[in-house]
């Protein structure tokens, strides 16, 4: 019986004996934690006295060490090999230690070269819209896109410095992605070091033969499940990764192809279940920017998982993502005499004004600037 250099790094060694069965000259330039140098025949003749401890022994390549283990099982104890020996493991260790290196680096970008452009950005918004508050327990939601990724390595550095004591659980929900996908989140999440909890659905599978609107439905369903999920965790908060671009194109969109005057809010109250709020943290960080650090730091994240997907933003499938594509397009044209058309939009959300405004909605009902018109305004109490 073999055990892989992973799963001999998960035992407590207080409760193992470890043998190593190379040379004394091998085991002297490096051995594993803990092992005992001796030959196999010899710890054969003079087995350890504890059979109530599990006995691992190992050699340079696997192939000796399995004899030897099969025959300790033969009396009677509980022992086994290491697939691959000494080199496996140190293989192992190598990578573990490469994937330790390149989180730091990763890390320290986030806290130097990308600080002005993605932190700040990012706890400003926090502190702008009251978005994390103290006794908060916030469900970080991640797709295995850059931006979601990114926020939940923002958060792990705002855990860290913030005196705000709050709470974080990183969600990754599974819709239906294909192995390759799934696989990519994973060894992602694992090589950034976010400790992800993930939690399968049938969703892709419901709305696959769905002709009308699947996108809306689906990203219904997943919100509904986020919500479901992150509540049973104890959570009050979900932080979805939508970005500066996402409120500006959302907004343009609304007026171009909705004829309506929205925009995508920085949070939410949920009107499904109580006690729940949607938060985007990353509602002042600019796309440009999220992409320079992935590519900074050489990661390769999922883009779109699913031609479903209503935020898809790389692929060429589907009604939504075109109109969304033009709007980008659109914008990129606009910026050429206009540098500053982005932060135009998305001001012009927060300068509106409602004696200019025909119509509008507040709280479903439905306002007309003839209900005032021939009223005089009054301030201070004063007609003018």
């Amino acid at each position: 019986m073999n055990i892989t250099p992973d799963e001999f790094n998960s035992l407590q060694q207080e409760n193992i004996n470890v043998f190593d069965l190379r040379s004394a000259d091998e085991y002297a330039h490096g051995c594993l934690p803990g092992a005992v140098n001796i030959a196999a025949a010899e710890l054969l003749a003079s087995p350890p006295d504890e059979k109530d401890k599990r006995v691992i022994v190992y050699c340079a390549r696997g192939f000796k060490s399995e004899d030897t283990a099969d025959a300790l099982c033969g009396m009677g104890y509980n022992a086994c090999g290491i697939k691959g020996g000494y080199a496996a493991w140190l293989r192992a260790e190598m990578k573990k230690q490469n994937a330790e290196l390149k989180k730091a680096e990763v890390e320290q970008s986030l806290r130097k070269k990308f600080r002005d452009r993605l932190m700040k950005p990012f706890t400003k918004a926090l502190k702008l819209y009251k978005l994390v508050n103290e006794g908060d327990r916030v469900a970080v939601c991640i797709s295995g896109g850059k931006d979601s990724m990114l926020m939940a390595k923002l958060f792990q550095e705002l855990k860290r410095h913030s005196e705000v004591n709050f709470e974080v659980k990183y969600l990754v929900m599974d819709p239906g992605y294909n192995e390759e996908n799934r696989k990519l989140i994973e060894a992602n999440a694992k090589l950034l070091g976010v400790p992800i909890e993930i939690f399968e659905t049938d969703i892709f599978a419901s709305v696959y033969n769905v002709t009308k609107s699947p996108c809306y439905l689906c990203a219904r369903m997943r919100r509904g499940w986020l919500y479901t999920f992150a509540k049973q965790l104890g959570c009050n908060k979900i932080a979805l990764g939508h970005h500066f671009d996402d409120v500006i194109e959302t907004t343009l969109m609304g007026m171009l192809h909705g004829a309506q005057i929205q925009t995508m809010m920085p949070k939410l109250h949920s009107t499904n279940y109580e006690g729940m709020e949607l938060i985007r943290p990353l509602y002042l960080v600019r796309e440009d920017d999220i992409k320079a650090w992935r590519d900074y730091n050489d990661l390769h994240f999922i883009q779109c998982a699913c031609r479903f997907t209503d935020t898809c933003t790389t692929c060429n499938n589907g009604e939504n993502h075109s109109k969304r594509q033009e709007t980008k397009e659109l914008i990129r044209e606009l910026k050429k005499t206009n540098p500053d058309v982005e932060m135009c939009i998305f001001r012009s959300m927060e300068n509106v004004n409602i004696d200019t405004v025909l119509t509008y909605k507040q709280h479903g009902i439905k306002h007309s600037f003839l209900d005032t018109y021939d009223t005089p305004p009054e301030y201070d109490g004063e007609t003018v």
